[in-house]
């Protein structure tokens, strides 16, 4: 339980690490992406307007200085720029600024322009505006390359240190886990030691008390309160010894002795056991279980598992309803199902209660069904023992489907 604990504790910490992680890489570099293409439009804009070339940046102040550039900006950047005509002819080219693009490369550069049918857009590492020029149509073109290669580093640079920081954090995560956890496992294991220990002090006075009463019913014969008396006995000794149960199942559910046994078998022999009692109650109960099924685990529990699951089933279904058990290989699973018509509506708040010590579903009916809610816990426990899932659904409201799958 503890270890089941602890795994789910820090895979939800790693999960929300990641997502965490994930979004600051990609926010910093949304941001840094987005400053790449504002300062190259920004150029590109000047370029425009100014018929393809940075304009002088005097003391007049004609064209004031954009943020984020210095008047080294001109002669460190690389741009080109094509001027078409109305008609789509090619009325200029400058590639002055640029040694790696030639008129030609310009011109074919500037048709991709065209055909994206954007105004402002990547090709290759450039960076492209189309822009109005009295009747005529200029293309500018700046060379990104280095901006994007910073980008492009900055990236992979953020991805291995967030990398690198998940798996410290994961490796510093395990190594103070366990006092993380040390309150938890402290208050479980007084809780585990609690009910052994009480439920060992408890049967000897529900020992003593049957004894004397014993010993009355001999003396003065059966009454009604001698009866009662005997019934809640009984009663507290069952729910005594499932809780004891239950507990050192969690505390040993490591060291179960499981062997190859006929699954089939077992779960044929250990329904048939409810054939008079579904008659008695006048109930109808159907069994179907496919024969030849071996599992690996422990006999005496799985016996126990279906015995908690068809006593549940008749207690909680009404006069002539219905109860059915099914059992049979799926894939990679042996499944085993319990079904029954329910005396009250089952609601689906109720359904991921169902196997918490304990819980009631109808407290009202309790004392009439003779349940106190502690059996589905102990089969809960039992298929968790044998790596296997338990699940309830309900298909109207008036019914109670208990599935159980096991792997092979």
């Amino acid at each position: 339980m503890i270890q089941k604990i602890k795994i789910r504790f820090i895979s939800l910490a790693m999960i929300a690490l990641f997502i965490l992680l994930c979004a600051i890489v990609t926010g910093m570099n949304i941001v840094n992406y987005n400053t790449i293409v504002s300062d190259a439009d920004t150029k590109l804009e000047l370029l425009s307007k100014n018929q393809g070339i940075f304009p002088e940046f005097g003391s007049d102040k004609k064209w004031p200085m954009p943020p984020n550039m210095t008047m080294e900006t001109p002669y460190e950047s690389r741009y080109f720029s094509i001027l078409f005509s109305s008609a789509g002819e090619v009325i200029h080219t400058d590639t002055s600024r640029i040694k790696a693009i030639d008129s030609t490369s310009a011109v074919q550069y500037a048709n991709q322009a065209i055909q994206t049918n954007h105004i402002s857009d990547f090709i290759d590492h450039y960076r492209f505006l189309v822009s109005s020029e009295g009747n005529a149509v200029r293309i500018s073109f700046l060379d990104c390359t280095r901006e994007i290669s910073s980008f492009r580093s900055f990236l992979m640079i953020s991805i291995c240190m967030a990398l690198a920081g998940y798996a410290a954090f994961f490796f510093v995560l395990l190594f103070f886990s366990n006092r993380f956890l040390r309150p938890i496992t402290e208050s479980y294991e007084k809780q585990k030691r609690f009910i052994t220990d009480a439920g060992h002090e408890i049967k000897t006075p529900l020992a003593i008390i049957k004894a004397d009463v014993d010993v009355l019913e001999m003396e003065y014969g059966e009454n009604e309160w001698l009866s009662a008396i005997q019934s809640q006995v009984k009663r507290l000794s069952d729910l005594t010894n499932d809780l004891v149960y239950l507990s050192r199942m969690e505390e040993t559910e490591d060291t179960m002795q499981m062997i190859d046994f006929p699954f089939s078998d077992v779960i044929c022999e250990t329904a048939h056991s409810f054939d008079a009692v579904a008659q008695a109650k006048g109930k109808i109960f159907q069994c179907s279980v496919q024969p030849m099924l071996s599992l690996n685990g422990n006999e005496k529990s799985i016996r126990q598992l279906v015995n908690i699951l068809l006593d549940n089933a008749m207690k909680y279904s009404p006069e002539g309803g219905f109860v059915s058990l099914s059992a049979g290989r799926q894939g990679r699973y042996l499944s085993l199902s319990v079904q029954n018509t329910t005396i009250v509506p089952v609601e689906k708040k109720d359904l991921s209660h169902i196997f918490e010590r304990f819980y009631r579903m109808d407290a009202s009916r309790n004392s009439q069904t003779g349940g106190y809610g502690i059996g589905l816990s102990v089969a809960k426990a039992i298929v968790a023992a044998h790596n296997g899932r338990i699940s309830a659904t309900t298909e109207d409201g008036h019914s109670l489907q208990i599935s159980v799958q096991f792997p092979v």
